[in-house]
């Protein structure tokens, strides 16, 4: 039996777009007896945070241990989304952006952005949590009534480059500072896998191990009631919601960037995907998928990869063996890296 569990309080519509999918769903399968006298339950939460649909599914005899579980996970969450929400006014990144500077910060907020600071110096700049001015400039622009396609002006972008660079970012556990007047600060690129991280880390400290954990990036942990891999799908991003690829994960964490994402422009030219070293709107590939042992790289290298060339991934991809990626070309061309080492499907 599945147990449906409440939603997030005061959770938002979704507004992101989904591009992984739990191939064969969370309720895909019944009880199943896994010892004596003991029968595995899939027990479920289903709601909306982080701008998007979310589930999260335990394995486990103990219904009841695993709804009181599975509410303290969605308290989490609530938690986490109030220090790191870039829409919520009162959380505490936007205070940074507003005001520049934050006291006593959470360890939580100095903790993720020290590991983007590992991530921006490991893609050489690709990942940048300052790009946030670049999106402002751009959404501004295309909000404008009657505005043609064409992106903003290059002095536009130019002005707005020189509030981005994450060398301008002073961090310590007692403040944050934001050097220049007017930089802002993201996490979307990297926040849904670090809280990803930490809802798998709050249930294996409760016991429960065979986990499938989906807030936009997912990780699956051990096996699913039937004792087989968990199944997860990257689709097209398409509106009739084909499948590219269908993986199966054990231990492991997959995250996908899109420029099909989210537009600024009708016709998909100038995309959320911005490259923080130029301003501009890469198109190299239609999705880029990444498997990693935790979900905050997973989500943090497919922003980056998404900025960079094939060359380039595959570099990165050298220095990290138990790191692969899946790039998805614009004719439907799938290219697993490292070649030989590409993420696997069933």
């Amino acid at each position: 039996m599945v147990v449906e569990c409440p939603n997030v309080p005061g959770g938002n519509a979704p507004t992101r777009r989904r591009f992984l999918t739990v191939a064969a769903g969370l309720m895909a399968c019944g009880p199943v007896q896994a010892a004596p006298h003991q029968v595995q339950q899939q027990t479920v939460w289903r709601g909306v945070a982080l701008g998007a649909e979310v589930q999260i599914g335990l394995v486990h005899p103990d219904e009841d241990l695993a709804r009181d579980t599975l509410q303290g996970c969605v308290q989490e969450i609530k938690r986490l989304e109030a220090i790191f929400s870039l829409y919520d006014p009162h959380s505490t990144l936007s205070k940074l952006n507003r005001t520049g500077r934050v006291e006593g910060p959470e360890f939580e907020l100095v903790d993720l952005i020290s590991l983007a600071l590992q991530f921006t110096r490991e893609t050489r700049g690709a990942f940048d949590l300052t790009v946030q001015r670049l999106w402002n400039a751009y959404a501004e622009h295309f909000s404008t009534p009657g505005i043609a396609s064409k992106g903003p002006a290059n002095a536009v972008v130019r002005s707005n480059l020189n509030l981005v660079g994450s060398r301008h970012i002073r961090l310590s556990p007692q403040d944050i500072t934001l050097e220049r007047d007017g930089m802002a600060l993201t996490l979307n690129g990297i926040a849904q896998g670090y809280i990803t991280d930490r809802i798998r880390d709050l249930l294996k400290v409760r016991g429960f191990n065979d986990v499938l954990i989906d807030l936009g990036e997912i990780f699956a942990g051990g096996e699913r009631p039937d004792g087989r891999a968990w199944q997860v799908g990257i689709s097209d991003g398409a509106s009739h919601g084909g499948m590219l690829k269908r993986l199966r994960l054990k231990d492991r964490a997959l995250a996908t960037s899109s420029d099909a994402g989210f537009a600024f422009s009708p016709d998909g030219r100038f995309t959320h995907l911005i490259d923080p070293r130029n301003g501009e709107c890469p198109r190299h590939f239609r999705s880029v998928s990444v498997v990693a042992d935790d979900a905050t790289t997973a989500d943090a290298l497919s922003t980056s990869f998404a900025m960079l060339r094939l060359e380039e991934i595959e570099h990165i991809l050298e220095q990290r063996p138990k790191i692969s990626a899946s790039v998805v070309l614009h004719d439907g061309t799938i290219i697993d890296l490292p070649k030989g080492r590409g993420v696997d499907g069933p």
